[in-house]
């Protein structure tokens, strides 16, 4: 009797695909890795050559940077000093004290004013008499010539420039009151200068974008140059385009992501050097500014800009040499 051979039982075709898409997917990134870390290696292998293209791209992205963490720190300054801001109420002379009550229970009641704090004549007269060294001159004066003073915080939420000067507005046209004041015009100017300088900063980072571009472009194009033999034996026998192109991105990445290391770096060591003159700089104005280092958002903008900067200079470096070598 004729035996039956017994099939083994085959596996489902889903679970076979799923089977080769792991597989593939398992391919795909050992590769990567492989490309990943011998192109690490090959700049190891020249150090010297390609620490003049680091060094010459961490340059060009630490002085955009440099700017922009100046301006960010100046601009918070400013801020801080925006929200600080007062508004000075000269009252008139000899108020007397009933409508003084008045004007206190009036103002602490607008939603617009966070603290109230008043300065009397006699306190005034004090404080300039210390401050402006005529104590002596000033004991001769028959009466006090200074106003009360009354100094209005705004509320949080209306701190901002155009709030704060309608609250001014609308506390000059109070009768017990002879004049108010409020200094933000520098303010202001120093944030339009801030703003112009913010323009600046980013066209010139546009124009170093470029030359990082064009640095790591040409690093890549000498490369490509050194090993045309070859790539024209690996297209020879079959590797596609893209196959060729890979170790070339992963070059320019190397060198974007060390580039901005180094700028990183850089920008580190002229804050901690910048740092004490501007402390003793802030001191005499009364202000406990500092610079500090750099920020986290900075930190993340240059070690991602600086790996696509050197992905995009390779990407047209390879598209446009890898073409004109082709196998004879």
């Amino acid at each position: 009797m004729a035996l039956k051979q017994v099939q083994p039982p085959s596996r489902p075709a889903a679970q076979r695909s799923r089977t080769g898409l792991k597989q593939r997917l398992r391919n795909y990134f050992a590769l990567h890795f492989h490309v990943l870390t011998t192109t690490l290696a090959q700049l190891g292998r020249s150090l010297s050559g390609n620490l003049m293209t680091t060094m010459v791209i961490g340059i060009a992205l630490a002085l955009p940077a440099t700017l922009h963490v100046f301006l960010n720190k100046v601009d918070n300054l400013g801020a801080s000093w925006q929200e600080s801001a007062q508004v000075s109420l000269f009252l008139k002379v000899k108020l007397p004290a009933q409508a003084l009550g008045g004007l206190t229970t009036e103002l602490n009641s607008w939603p617009e004013i966070g603290s109230l704090e008043y300065i009397s004549p006699e306190q005034a007269l004090e404080e300039f008499k210390q401050t402006s060294g005529l104590g002596d001159a000033l004991a001769f004066l028959d009466q006090n010539p200074l106003p009360g003073v009354m100094l209005v915080s705004p509320a949080l939420a209306f701190q901002t420039p155009a709030a704060v000067e309608t609250l001014r507005q609308r506390l000059s046209q109070l009768p017990e009151v002879d004049l108010a004041q409020l200094d933000l015009e520098w303010l202001q100017r120093l944030h339009g200068l801030i703003r112009l300088a913010e323009r600046a900063v980013l066209l010139l980072g546009g124009l170093l974008a470029l030359a990082v571009l064009f640095v790591i472009g040409n690093t890549i194009r000498l490369a490509i140059q050194s090993r045309h033999d070859e790539i024209e034996v690996i297209k020879l026998i079959g590797g596609s385009d893209a196959f060729v192109r890979r170790p070339f991105l992963y070059n320019g990445m190397w060198f974007g992501l060390f580039g901005g290391l180094l700028a990183w770096l850089l920008v580190n060591v002229l804050l901690v050097n910048l740092d004490q003159p501007v402390r003793q700089l802030a001191e005499l104005y009364g202000s406990d500014f500092s610079l500090g280092l750099v920020d986290t958002k900075t930190t993340l903008l240059l070690l991602v800009l600086g790996p696509l900067f050197g992905l995009l200079g390779a990407w047209l470096a390879t598209g446009r040499h890898l073409r004109a070598i082709e196998p004879s």
